[in-house]
């Protein structure tokens, strides 16, 4: 069996642009934020999606909720999807708003069956719209949403019942695991891995006992094993990218982190 071809990069951020594109060599692929692209022209994530494999990152949708997506944002990320033609693009399990109230926030959803029909009604929107289905990925959360599913549950059947892939975050993972007290490998064997893509690394800190996902910090060693984890279960190729949104440290740093999350990979492939 032909090895597997595994991709690391990272996220575009204005900040790393310069010291990305002197070190393309280094980075196997980027991930750009959709949503900071949907009113104004596209140009800079265009000409990056037609020299390196890119993806689009969006935030604001909310497909994880009860109520219906709203169609007018729905139809600018089709929009810049169509301009960009980037590799794939990406969601969260979550939802933003209520009632048309902004939230703030990715919140997550409760962990109800209600919950997964709307997410599936609402990917079957986002499908339409935009012609191809997005990567799901797990979000971070502080407060234990309510519902009668764990959260591995809740994900398993969301993506069996929407026919789904997904974007597994192994901090977001990690962060929750710490602060509700469940094994992270336990959440690997229960959801289809069959259907994990892509991931993302990020770091975080401790806040009043909490693990925040920050992303202004170094991925920690606890990630990198679950990286390691994932591709020692898996036989399909996986493309990483790693996270960073503040504190931003040398671009040789971050390259440094990509190096790390290959040996990751390599460690369970050889697995």
């Amino acid at each position: 069996m032909a090895a597997a071809v595994d991709r690391v990069g990272l996220g575009w951020r204005p900040e790393l642009a310069s010291g990305i594109l002197m070190h393309r060599d280094r980075v196997d692929c980027l991930e750009v934020l959709a949503d900071d692209w949907l009113d104004k022209p596209p140009r800079a994530p265009r000409r990056l999606a037609a020299e390196i494999p890119t993806s689009l990152h969006g935030v604001g949708l909310g497909l994880a909720s009860a109520c219906p997506v709203d169609e007018n944002r729905l139809a600018r990320v089709a929009w810049l999807i169509n301009a960009v033609e980037p590799e794939t693009w990406s969601e969260h399990f979550a939802f933003v708003r209520a009632g048309g109230i902004e939230i703030g926030h990715l919140a997550a959803p409760p962990r109800t069956i209600a919950t997964i029909e709307g997410f599936t009604r609402n990917l079957h929107r986002a499908r339409v719209a935009v012609g191809s289905m997005p990567l799901m990925e797990n979000v971070a959360t502080l407060m234990r949403p309510p519902g009668e599913l764990s959260e591995a549950v809740w994900i398993r059947d969301a993506l069996l019942s929407g026919g789904a892939s997904m974007l597994l975050d192994l901090h977001n993972l990690y962060a929750n695991a710490a602060n509700f007290d469940y094994d992270p490998l336990d959440f690997l064997a229960a959801i289809p891995l069959e259907r994990v893509r892509q991931m993302h690394l990020a770091g975080g800190r401790m806040w009043r006992s909490r693990l925040l996902d920050d992303h202004q910090h170094d991925v920690p060693d606890p990630v990198y094993a679950l990286l390691t984890e994932v591709a020692a279960r898996v036989q399909h190729p996986l493309t990483v990218i790693i996270e960073r949104d503040g504190n931003f440290p040398t671009i040789e740093h971050l390259l440094s982190e990509v190096s790390r999350a290959r040996e990751a990979l390599a460690r369970g492939r050889a697995r």
